[in-house]
């Protein structure tokens, strides 16, 4: 059987969803048309990226999601703040950061990050950025043409109305098309004491 490409995500509900399609078009209208923008039914905040894993895995996996659920309580988070991966003079990632209780999203990160290395899966080299990706530049974006976009992003404005309550971890399937990349649930996990 074909590997799964999977991933470790906490889903967004789809009020802020409607929220970041929003911010996706303001931003869409002012950048160049170098930014691949992600659709923003598909923006989610990753946890963990597995990558092509057996079929026959994926019950340990969840296995060992399920016992990492249960050493972080629910919590809540807010969406807000404009950003850029590296910086903004060499802009290759646009997002919005994750703020709110992030000491349990990162209790909760360290705890899937940890479960993953015990089945064999790589530890996370970089420290763990709270942020859900909005739009990737092109590798033919120019140094001039980052910078104007770092410009953008920097003077752009955002902060979502909708707060995001995290009870549960999903296991996430992603299936490369030519349209982009389409996800969907291969399993859930509750946090403790949801």
């Amino acid at each position: 059987m074909e590997p799964v490409r999977s991933f470790v995500a906490i889903e967004l509900p789809d009020e802020l969803k409607r929220e970041l399609v929003g911010l996706v078009d303001r931003l869409r209208a002012d950048c160049p048309p170098l930014v691949r923008w992600v659709d923003p039914a598909n923006i989610h905040l990753t946890l963990k990226f597995l990558g092509d894993v057996a079929p026959d895995r994926l019950e340990s996996v969840l296995a060992a999601l399920e016992v990492a659920g249960k050493e972080v309580a629910p919590f809540r988070l807010e969406v807000g703040d404009l950003g850029v991966f590296p910086n903004p003079s060499r802009v290759r990632v646009v997002w919005v950061a994750v703020s709110g209780e992030t000491d349990r999203l990162q209790a909760l990160q360290r705890a899937v990050d940890d479960a993953m290395a015990e089945l064999g899966f790589s530890g996370e080299s970089r420290p763990f950025t709270p942020h859900l990706t909005l739009g990737r530049v092109s590798d033919r974006a120019r140094p001039d043409e980052r910078q104007a976009i770092g410009r953008l992003v920097a003077a752009g404005d955002f902060r979502a109305v909708t707060r995001l309550d995290v009870d549960t971890v999903y296991l996430m399937r992603s299936r490369l098309t030519p349209g982009g990349a389409v996800h969907s649930r291969t399993g859930s996990v509750r946090l403790a004491g949801s």
